[in-house]
């Protein structure tokens, strides 16, 4: 199992077995050295043996922990941020999650006998799920790790396709928390922990949350703030901080540096904090989306040590297969920023910052305007039978719609036809392919979770998931709900999950300041009052940081950062895909309807759809063929 995910530690493994006082219990890890490189060695124990912890991630106020817990009588034999962990349970018990500021997936054993009956476990994950924890329940006992493919060389995980997790990949482009595209392995969700006994062969433990924004002491704060300039002034602190905060490593930290709002505001911080930072641009001369040249002016402005590396479109196309095997769930997205991290490593860095966050934050995304549409919509739909909403779908869609794409009307269509079939009007805005479209690919399952007498979920499904975070948004504010919509669904669900794979494929750890904890809580505490300006796109940011970044960069229109796709697909990459669609994965095709993948193609040839539709079909036949038994 660790030698299937070398690439996410090079530099050292650890092991925990045989120990008589935990029959049955096997603990391995990899470790890329980012702190105390001498010294952090794992798995890191007590000083009287009797806890210790595997761990994922960096621990950002571990200093400060530190001098607590010696404070409290504790002592440490390493500078590591790890062995934090093993003192601060000693210490605080279960209420040590709350402590820690960082991004994490940590198993920790406790042995003391006078604690409980049985050896403990315990498995956590980071309140945003930066890092992830898969685990799964088989006759021969219970296991988890920080990638799915590691449980499938343990040899003890089926290679099951998951029907439900398909449907959740086709609606959304990536497999919704808490389930993966194997059956019967599932995602420990952000901010939540597991407890068990050791060993477990029988009983699945359940997942429980340990994080609550709602509970913050941000959103307890009485006097917190009602307005935009009052927002701003305590917001800027806390951006410096976090900033500064994820630059403390025993390595080199660098910066992606786009032309973007989010990526500038970070560079900004970082120059200030420490002088002569290596920030670096993938470029892709001669093309619409190079951003090189308001990168450099950004660099310039911030006087980093600053790289540009060239990537062209045979370089892409040619190392295409290596990009896929990086992906260890597939996804429509991610290709992209493995070059980035690959880029990354090119100019020798083994730590760099992302601006990652800053859209699902501070409001950067159409589905904050699109959501309040579709709401609308469906609010009107309602009021019609069945029948009448299907016959006029179509037109509905078409006048909805905005832009007036084809697959913006197909979704407004989705949406007035079936306005009952997802959550939340949101869930609309982000599909792949909306309720109606999808039936023509497979037969979707949307499935609930089963409940025990005690309320406890027995097997969580991505439905269930989906439901939760629904109804915590309807506690919200506008803005506020759709950012904690982006935040527990896409961003967790495929934005942090590619970027951790895809980075750590290239062993190369991605920090994401916008994402740190307090900061966090402290903007989902604002109303909504206090986070946006009309006709000011991500108006709490800007005005916090807007004078530390470049008028150009300010004043432009929103960019996404893209390869030319469409074009690709119908010239170097065309008999490829056909080849692939021609030929799907056993596995896959078993749930396929006839002739749903070859329409989705000819659309696209026809230009009724974009590129992401066939694309993201390919890139799950191409997974399901690689990693699941026929």
């Amino acid at each position: 199992m660790t030698a299937a995910m070398h690439h996410r530690g090079p530099d050292e493994e650890g092991f925990l077995a045989g120990d008589a006082r935990a029959p049955g219990l096997a603990l391995g890890m990899r470790r890329l050295s980012i702190i105390d490189l001498a010294g952090g060695h794992q798995p890191t124990w007590n000083e009287t043996k009797d806890v210790a912890v595997i761990f994922n991630g960096e621990l950002y106020n571990y200093r400060d922990l530190r001098e607590r817990l010696m404070l409290c009588g504790h002592h440490f034999v390493t500078q590591s941020d790890t062995e934090i962990l093993v003192h601060a349970w000693e210490e605080w018990g279960d209420d040590f999650l709350a402590e820690l500021r960082g991004m994490f997936a940590f198993a920790l054993l406790d042995l003391r006998a006078r604690y409980a009956p049985a050896p403990l476990l315990l498995l956590a994950r980071d309140p945003l799920g930066i890092k992830p924890l898969y685990y799964t329940q088989t006759p021969e006992g219970f296991a988890f790790a920080s990638e799915v493919r590691a449980l499938l060389a343990s040899g003890a995980v089926p290679q099951r396709l998951s029907q439900d997790a398909v449907t959740a990949y086709l609606l959304f482009g990536s497999v919704s928390e808490p389930v993966t595209l194997v059956e019967g392995v599932f995602s420990l969700a952000p901010g939540h922990r597991m407890l068990l006994h050791v060993p477990e062969r029988r009983r699945t433990p359940r997942a429980r949350p340990w994080w609550d924004p709602a509970v913050s002491p941000a959103a307890r704060e009485p006097r917190k703030p009602r307005d935009l300039p009052t927002a701003t002034k305590k917001l800027r602190p806390l951006l410096e901080d976090a900033v500064r905060a994820h630059l403390v490593a025993d390595v080199p930290v660098g910066l992606f540096l786009s032309s973007g709002l989010d990526s500038g505001a970070i560079g900004a911080l970082a120059a200030q904090a420490r002088a002569g930072i290596q920030s670096f641009t993938l470029t892709f001369p001669g093309t619409e989306f190079d951003e090189a040249e308001l990168a450099r002016l950004a660099a310039n402005r911030f006087k980093t040590k600053h790289t540009e590396v060239p990537l062209s479109g045979a370089a892409v196309l040619s190392r295409l297969d290596e990009a896929l095997a990086a992906l260890d769930q597939p996804t429509m997205d991610a290709i992209n920023t493995y070059f980035v991290s690959w880029a990354a490593r090119e100019v020798g860095l083994k730590v760099a910052l992302s601006g990652l966050g800053g859209d699902e934050l501070f409001a950067g995304y159409p589905t904050f305007t699109d959501t309040p549409r579709l709401a609308r919509l469906i609010r009107c739909a309602w009021y019609l039978p069945g029948a009448v909403r299907q016959m006029t779908a179509p037109l509905v869609g078409g006048l909805a719609a905005r832009p007036a794409s084809p697959d913006a009307r197909h979704k407004a269509a989705a949406a007035w036809a079936r306005p009952d079939a997802l959550p939340h009007p949101y869930f609309y805005a982000r599909t792949l392919f909306p309720p109606g479209q999808l039936d023509r690919i497979i037969e979707p399952r949307f499935r609930p979770s089963a409940v025990g007498a005690d309320g406890v979920t027995l097997e969580p499904t991505w439905l269930a998931w989906l439901e939760r975070t629904a109804d915590e948004a309807r506690k919200l504010e506008p803005v506020a709900a759709v950012s904690w919509l982006e935040m527990r669904t896409y961003m967790a669900s495929t934005l942090l999950r590619d970027t951790d794979a895809v980075s750590m494929a290239q062993s190369l750890e991605v920090r994401v300041p916008l994402l740190d904890t307090p900061l966090v809580e402290f903007v989902e505490s604002l109303p909504d009052g206090a986070r946006r300006r009309s006709g000011r796109q991500k108006a709490l940011l800007v005005e916090a940081l807007g004078d530390l970044l470049p008028r150009e960069i300010l004043t432009q229109r929103k960019r996404t950062f893209t390869l030319p796709w469409e074009e690709w697909l119908r010239g170097p990459l065309r008999a490829r895909m056909e080849a692939s669609f021609a030929d799907p994965a056993p596995p896959l095709a078993v749930y396929l309807r006839p002739g749903g993948v070859s329409s989705v193609w000819t659309n696209f040839l026809a230009g009724k759809t974009s590129w992401s539709r066939p694309w993201s079909l390919y890139v799950l036949n191409e997974w399901c063929r690689r990693h699941l038994a026929a």
